[in-house]
Order: structure tokens, then C-alpha cells, then sequence
């Protein structure tokens, strides 16, 4: 069908005019509006468009928006911030609308924002179709999520395929001469070659840090003498709260582990994690995963792990190590070691999506990250997914990962909305660790960027779209839009 006729202008003072040169009357209308770079004027037309046809005597007015505008903006980040999704989702309710159609929104639980039904179409049916097309082996593939928030969206399209995902975590690296980890990693050097911990262990007395045993059990002179000195382990319970393990049951742990070792090293050749049948494995985790890679991430790329060694060094030197003997700020330094960064409004927060200031961040010289890849990537095709590409920082920085660290074979960027602010696109383009970036038309691409990106493929959602339209206004069920094409 033909679209109905409407005319929108402005006044002099930027005031948006919006006439419907069609008869609405009793009619079931719908009005497709997206996103896109003038944000606010788009709105506004969105709004005064609904109410005219609410005027015109229109049986229903649907709002079809493939991309909802401030999505991002769906909870108070701060004190003092405004949730403008859910005010938006006001505005459309006051102006007459109906019924709500979009794909993809950044959270779900926004449906509970309207005060209407809400049809959240999803591209995960398109971009899966496209994989097993364009894809070459896509079954040996791995879906990443670039952070934490994106996880459920990586393993839902890694579900649909049946293969493998991983993740991708950055995370601020903690200095090295700071106080939780001179009070807490030191006790732990030589921790992964269980010979070397041994020979730690047996020096004299005088050579290891002092320990001071529990005022309760506090043993006599001759136990002190026949008992070697060492340090005390501080470990963290299921909550966070410290607990302490005091030298004698550190020692026993050390040997048992360290027999276990030489053990495995003897008949085996190597250390295989998971193998061991001592009782304390299930509290302690000392062998690293095998399918953890870690990384240096400086101004959002890569670096290789002895770069700046020597400025490193000479740093370290410049700052006295810390005393040996217990502080009496440790316990409390342990508790902010193991628990979660607290966020503005309390809590541990929400690791929903990326925010502009972790972009931020990331880009911030006198800030080194460490990014962490779970997941084998080796010699396979990596599709990293989320529900929009807005910057270019933390796509490139787990394309990066994946390709330096992983040895990923080809890795592709997909998302649904294709934002691409400021110079996004153009950076991505120029990633030698990007081969292909996939998103939909849910977002206005303007014609001439497109051009100039020749890795950008864009998918058409018009035929799911349109599928929505006529099935609600037929009232038919729309879960069929939801199932996989075989």
C-alpha cells in the first residue's frame, strides 16, 4: 500500500507544523517513526503527528519506532538523573497512542514504561540467518559479548545456532604497589610453581613476615620455635566479608596442593586443573582456566604485556614496597578488594551496557585496563553482538583481544541499531582487526557514509516490520515472527 500523505514544516523559530492530508477517520492508523541524529525534532513530529491523527477521529493509533529513541536512558545513573525512557513513553501515552511496535529495545523491562500493549520485534532471526549464509564453517563460529550487560544477548544467538560464546570483561587495572594488593598478593607470589612456594616457605623465620596467631590460641615457646613463621591468607566469604587462614593451615594447604603438582607433574608432564580430589579444591580455584586470556588495554587498544617495562620498573622503584607485618587497615582494604565497585546509588550497580564515560575511560592515557577474553577463540570465526554500535572503543578493543590474544580467524561486529555517532563508523572501517560490520536499517544510515565504509552491511527489517504491521491489524499473533527459519 501507498503511505498516507502529510505534510511537515517548521516556522521560523524551529516550531514543527504537521498537517494529515488524508482522511484518518476511523481508521486503524500507523505511524513509523525512528530515531535519528536530530533526535528532538524527530520526537516532536512523532508526538504532534499522533495527536493530529487523534484529532482526525482515528480508531487507533499505532507508534511504530524500529529504533526507541533514549532507550539508553531507561534508569537513574545518578542522584539526580531522569529516567527520560520511561517519560517519553509518557508523552506517547498523553498524544493517543495505542498500541507500540519496536525491535530490539537496550532493556526489556522498558514494555513495563507504557501504559499500552508494546510488540518488541527481534532482529536475533535475522542476523542468525544471515551468519549461516554469509558465514563460511559458521558452526565452528563463537558469539561474544563485548561486556557483561550483553551476555544474555550473546548466548541467546549462540542458543539459536547451537555453537560456542564467550566474553569479553575490561576492567580497571589496579597499580601494582597498592595497599590491598601489598597486603593481600604478596603472600601469594610463587603460588603457581608449587617448588618455588616450597622453598619460600622453608626459609628461616627471619626471612618471612612475621605471624601473629589469634590472641585465643596463642601457642607456647617451644610451639613457636618448633612451628615456622608465616604469613596470614585473608580469603573472602559468599558475601564479601573477610575471613582469615591463619600460617599452619596455609602450610598444610600449600604442601597438599604442591604434592598434588609434583604429582601430576610427574606422570602427566603438565598441570591439568579439575583433576584433584583434595577437600579444600572446592574453596580455592589456584590453577588459572584454560580458556582465559588476559590483555593490556591502553587508549582502547592492545598493547603487548612488556611494553613500558622499563618506565615500569623504574616507577616501582620510586615507590617504597609496604611492610610485611599486618596493618591494621587490612581487613578492611580485603573487603574492598573482593567486593564489586560500588555504584552512585548503592549497591554493586548494574553492568547493563557500556556508558558513554567507560568509552570515556578507555580512551583516558593515565589509565591502564586490563581486558579479559573467556572462551576459545582459536582459528575460529567470531561474531562479537550487541544491540547497538553507537562508539567505537569497546568494539575495537574486543575486536583486538580476540584476534591478539585469542587468535580469532575473522571477526565480525553485528548489532540491530547501527547509531554510529561522531566518527564511530570511520574507526571501525579502519580496524584491521574488523572484517565485516552487520547491523539493520532500524537506524537511518546516511547514504554517503555507507558508501565510503566497505565493510558495513546493512539488513533490511521493512518485510518484519510489515509483517507486525498487518498481523496487529488483523489481529493475529505475532510469535510466529519470533521462530528461527530452518
Amino acid at each position: 500500500m501507498t503511505p498516507a500523505e502529510a505534510d511537515l514544516s517548521q516556522f521560523s523559530n524551529g516550531e514543527t507544523s504537521v498537517r494529515i492530508l488524508t482522511s484518518v477517520r476511523e481508521k486503524d492508523v500507523f505511524v513509523v517513526q525512528s530515531g535519528s541524529p536530530t533526535i528532538n525534532d524527530t520526537i516532536m513530529e512523532l508526538l504532534i503527528m499522533i495527536s493530529a491523527c487523534k484529532g482526525g477521529s482515528a480508531n487507533k493509533v499505532t507508534a511504530v519506532l524500529p529504533y526507541y529513541p533514549y532507550s539508553r536512558q531507561s534508569k537513574k545513573k545518578s542522584h539526580r538523573g531522569a529516567i527520560t525512557a520511561r517519560m517519553l513513553a509518557n508523552l506517547l501515552h498523553v498524544a493517543g497512542v495505542k498500541h507500540v511496535i519496536t525491535v530490539d529495545l537496550h532493556a526489556s523491562q522498558m514494555q513495563g514504561f507504557f501504559q499500552c500493549p508494546v510488540d518488541n520485534l527481534h532482529a536475533e532471526p535475522l542476523l542468525a540467518r544471515w551468519i549461516k549464509l554469509n558465514i563460511p564453517n559458521w558452526r565452528e563460529a563463537v558469539v561474544v559479548s563485548k561486556n557483561p550487560g550483553g551476555t544474555k544477548r550473546a548466548t541467546s544467538l549462540a542458543d539459536a545456532l547451537k555453537i560456542n560464546f564467550g566474553i569479553v570483561t575490561t576492567d580497571r587495572k589496579r597499580a601494582k604497589n597498592n595497599m590491598s594488593s601489598s597486603m593481600i598478593m604478596h603472600h601469594l607470589d610463587g603460588w603457581d610453581n608449587p617448588q618455588a612456594y616450597l622453598n619460600r616457605l622453608s626459609r628461616a623465620p627471619t626471612e618471612i613476615s612475621d605471624f601473629k596467631p589469634p590472641r585465643e590460641s596463642t601457642p607456647s615457646p617451644t610451639e613457636a620455635e618448633a612451628t615456622p613463621r608465616l604469613p596470614h591468607r585473608t580469603r573472602a566469604d559468599s558475601t564479601g566479608s573477610p575471613r582469615k587462614t591463619n600460617g599452619p593451615e596455609l602450610r598444610t594447604h600449600a604442601l597438599s596442593r604442591a604434592n598434588q603438582h609434583s604429582s601430576q607433574a610427574s606422570s602427566n608432564g603438565d598441570v591439568i586443573a579439575g583433576e584433584a580430589n583434595n577437600e579444600d579444591d572446592d574453596q580455592y580455584t589456584d590453577v588459572p582456566a584454560l580458556e582465559v586470556t588476559h590483555g593490556r588495554l591502553v587508549q582502547g587498544h592492545i598493547v603487548p604485556d612488556d611494553e613500558d617495562a622499563e618506565s615500569d620498573g623504574a616507577a616501582n622503584e620510586s615507590v617504597p614496597s609496604q611492610p610485611d607485618e599486618e596493618d591494621p587497615m587490612a581487613m578492611s582494604h580485603v573487603s574492598s578488594f573482593f567486593a564489586p565497585e560500588p555504584h552512585a546509588l548503592g549497591g554493586s550497580g548494574d553492568a547493563e551496557a557500556s556508558s558513554d564515560d567507560d568509552e570515556q575511560k578507555l580512551q583516558d592515557p593515565k589509565i591502564e585496563h586490563l581486558i579479559t577474553l573467556v572462551g576459545n577463540v582459536k582459528d575460529r570465526p567470531v561474531v562479537i553482538v550487541d544491540d547497538m554500535i553507537d562508539k567505537a572503543g569497546s568494539w575495537i578493543a574486543a575486536a583486538e583481544s580476540v584476534v591478539k590474544r585469542g587468535k580469532a580467524k575473522k571477526v565480525y561486529c553485528m548489532a540491530t541499531h547501527g547509531v554510529f555517532g561522531a566518527d564511530c563508523l570511520e574507526q571501525l572501517q579502519a580496524c584491521d582487526c574488523i572484517d565485516q560490520i552487520i547491523v539493520t536499517n532500524s537506524f537511518p544510515i546516511p547514504d554517503s557514509r555507507a558508501k565510503m565504509a566497505s565493510k558495513l552491511m546493512i539488513l533490511d527489517l521493512s518485510y518484519l516490520l510489515s509483517e507486525a504491521i498487518r498481523r496487529n491489524h488483523y489481529g493475529e499473533s505475532i510469535s510466529p515472527l519470533f521462530q528461527h527459519a530452518e
